[in-house]
């Protein structure tokens, strides 16, 4: 199954401070390929993307309940996680973020360690790694539990190529660790490559997917691996990504290791990325 949904999503994916769409979609020689990614994320993957030095997004990511649901749910609206982001870019090869959900509380940092270049790299190499803090564990549910028992652990290795002026494409090795896992059977810490691409198929309209593959999960866990389809629109002062997934949470451990949905049974969930610059 990972292997078919990898093959389907190979072919089909064959800003700055006054505004977003400044960022300059041609390869000039011996200059540093800019704009492999227009958003932060691609859908639910981080990208090779960083803010500019002292740029301050502020990002609202929005997943509705499942569709599945039909209108007894009005179609998952009244289901829905809310994550609210804020990045700043303290240089040009380093941002850091906070942000807070339902589900986790999450701190990040993103560090460029080799950009693209026609004179010298091929592709983008970009270091991610975050803190996240389990926000559904209530001493009400585990009397047992503690501040630590809460905690997450992610690091990845964010690798990408800007073909054309039109297609991009990524590869994340990942590693994350959780100081409390669900299931008994599941190692706390666990592995995954994500994959994910950039199509521009208009001015200001891209096609981007991404999918994760979980190389450890547990034999009897419920979850799956997360695959993410949709379209970015840019404009003058800020990136709105439409899509839809079959995950739900929107950290970084909770899509790649828990994405409940299922898109054979049509159980997946729309949601949006607003990105706006400062």
């Amino acid at each position: 199954m990972k292997l078919k949904l990898l093959c389907l999503l190979l072919p089909m994916m064959s800003f700055c401070q006054e505004d977003l769409l400044a960022g300059t979609d041609t390869i000039a020689p011996n200059a540093n390929v800019e704009s492999a990614f227009k958003g932060l994320k691609i859908v639910n993957l981080e990208s090779t993307k960083l803010a500019a030095k002292k740029d301050f997004y502020f990002i609202v990511a929005h997943r509705f309940g499942s569709i599945e649901g039909g209108f007894e749910s009005f179609y998952g609206l009244d289901d829905a996680v809310t994550q609210l982001k804020f990045v700043y870019g303290v240089t040009d090869w380093l941002s850091v973020s906070a942000a807070r959900s339902e589900l986790a509380y999450d701190f990040a940092s993103k560090i460029r360690l080799v950009p693209q270049n026609p004179a010298g790299s091929p592709v983008n190499l970009v270091g991610f790694a975050s803190l996240g803090v389990n926000n559904k564990l209530k001493p009400s549910l585990y009397p047992k539990m503690n501040d630590e028992h809460r905690l997450i652990y992610v690091a990845q290795m964010l690798v990408s190529r800007k073909f054309s002026d039109k297609f991009s494409l990524e590869l994340a090795p990942s590693f994350f660790h959780e100081n409390f896992v669900l299931l008994e059977e599941q190692d706390n810490s666990q592995y995954a490559v994500g994959i994910g691409g950039r199509y521009k198929f208009a001015k200001r309209w891209s096609i981007n997917m991404d999918y994760v593959a979980h190389l450890n999960r547990a034999s009897g866990s419920p979850y799956r691996d997360p695959l993410s389809i949709g379209v970015d629109l840019e404009t003058g002062g800020h990136v709105f990504q439409m899509h839809f997934t079959n995950a739900q949470p929107i950290h970084e451990a909770g899509f790649m290791g828990q994405a409940a949905g299922d898109w054979a049974e049509g159980n997946i969930f729309f949601g949006f990325n607003l990105l706006r610059v400062f």
